[in-house]
């Protein structure tokens, strides 16, 4: 383990640990986080090395809360004088009150993730040769290749969490990914595809060969498909999704919706529907932020709480929501270990980790072939969701048309429309393959985006409604 940051202010832990007693004490809970960060990326572009970012980054965040009321301020500072002026900010959102300080969060001892610093290693211009190496293999593979974008992105992060009763709760995350687009052309044609991967770990695996040509070729194949690829239908079709990142749908149009804020707010579309069938049975949901090495998996939350493996939806059943530590409270429910944040600059609120479906009794191949007329959707691009309705968009950057049970010819501009809960209802096959994403989302939300998993198995969801280019 790193040394503590608390080494860094120019007073002694002692002082810094006492000055935190004294800010939360007479609210419900608070907490100082602490955050020391290292950020690199190169991106490799149109043959030639086009950015090359390195960032440091270090701060606090002071928060009390008091009921509905959070105090909070941050600082890039870490000095006793900055501490001081944040500890008079946040200690106005007592006046008046009178909590009792929530229990701690349970401790752990489980380290999901390695402490390797993948900004360091290895060096940048063994980064910059293969990125280069991409880009030449790429263009080799098929004469169409008229763009090549690669890039390599990283990240460290320590973060420590003191509590008012002097508890010290600490952890080191690497996160690494990469990415891959190309872009092929035939006359005045052209269509792009894209591959990352990455995860929390460093960059080892994609230094092996085998490794980056996969997603290489993953990109160029793609990119070729949707060269082929005829406009899309419009109207109401049965769908069958693929395992892996189309669970990015799953993500967005009923993840956010099971967070407890907007459910203790009652702005989600799933509030007050705790106990009930809000899906078709057999579709179980899970948010767990347990997975080794996963993208958005944490050893602890940004609240020191140790993170879970939650059940959402059970068998169609909502039994779940995910939660930090102030909504858990306030809807008197135990802290889910959700409680995510940006950074040292963002309050804790109810995230997402890594969020999937999972499997079923179905082989892809039984749920492709039940479909007579229909669209089989392999991977999403953006996605627009309403918290409140549950209505969703999401564009489909590699699909095909289903003809009496087989995958026919690829289509482009498919745009999947559709209202969560009610879409969870449409389920009627969940597969045998549940897979995650291969290492590549960030979730956006009130500003702050942090990275997620997400997954699930091939799916079929009976008459959804599809936007395409043509009737």
């Amino acid at each position: 383990m790193q040394d503590s940051l608390l080494s860094r202010f120019d007073v002694g832990e002692d002082q810094v640990k006492s000055l935190v007693a004294d800010t939360i004490h007479g609210a419900d809970d608070g907490e100082l986080f602490l955050e020391y960060s290292e950020s690199e990326a190169l991106m490799f572009d149109n043959g030639r090395l086009k950015t090359a970012n390195f960032n440091t980054e270090q701060g606090f965040g002071l928060r009390a809360v008091a009921g509905e009321a959070t105090g909070y301020a941050h600082s890039s500072e870490l000095s006793h004088s900055a501490l001081l002026r944040a500890s008079d900010a946040v200690s106005t959102v007592k006046s008046g009150y009178s909590g009792t300080l929530a229990e701690a969060p349970p401790r752990t001892n489980r380290h999901l993730y390695g402490e390797e610093n993948p900004t360091g290693s290895p060096s940048f211009e063994a980064k910059a040769k293969l990125l280069q190496e991409i880009d030449a293999w790429v263009r080799a593979e098929d004469p169409r290749v008229r763009q090549v974008t690669a890039s390599l992105v990283s990240s460290w992060q320590q973060v420590e969490i003191i509590r008012a009763d002097g508890q010290t709760v600490r952890d080191v995350r690497p996160l690494v990914r990469m990415s891959i687009s190309v872009v092929v052309g035939d006359g005045d044609r052209q269509e792009t595809g894209t591959y990352g991967a990455g995860g929390r770990k460093g960059f080892g695996e994609f230094l092996v060969e085998d490794s980056w040509k996969q997603a290489a070729h993953e990109a160029l194949r793609q990119a070729l498909v949707n060269l082929e690829a005829v406009p899309a239908p419009a109207g109401t079709f049965d769908i069958v999704l693929s395992s892996g990142w189309p669970g990015v749908m799953l993500h967005e149009a009923v993840g956010h919706g099971l967070e407890g804020d907007f459910n203790r707010k009652k702005t989600s579309a799933f509030a007050g529907l705790m106990g009930q069938q809000v899906a078709a049975k057999g579709v179980t949901v899970v948010d767990d932020g347990t997975i080794a090495e996963r993208r958005g998996s944490i050893s602890v939350d940004d609240e020191g709480t140790p993170s879970n493996r939650n059940v959402l939806i059970e068998d169609g059943k909502l039994v779940g929501y995910m939660q930090d530590r102030q909504n858990a409270r306030l809807m008197g429910m135990k802290a889910t270990g959700n409680g995510r944040r940006e950074s040292y600059a963002h309050q804790p609120m109810p995230r997402m980790t890594n969020t999937y479906m999972t499997a079923g009794e179905y082989t892809p191949e039984e749920i492709t072939a039940s479909v007579k007329h229909g669209v089989y959707a392999v991977s999403f691009g953006g996605g627009q969701v309403d918290i409140t309705s549950g209505k969703f968009v999401f564009g489909c950057t590699e699909a095909y048309m289903i003809e009496d049970g087989k995958v026919t010819q690829p289509i482009k501009g498919a745009m999947l429309i559709g209202n969560g809960p009610d879409a969870m209802h449409r389920v009627t096959m969940v597969g045998n393959d549940m897979k995650l994403d291969p290492g590549i989302g960030m979730c956006g939300k009130a500003g702050q985006g942090v990275p997620v998993g997400v997954g699930q198995p091939h799916l079929r969801m009976n008459q959804m409604t599809l936007g395409g280019t043509r009737v």
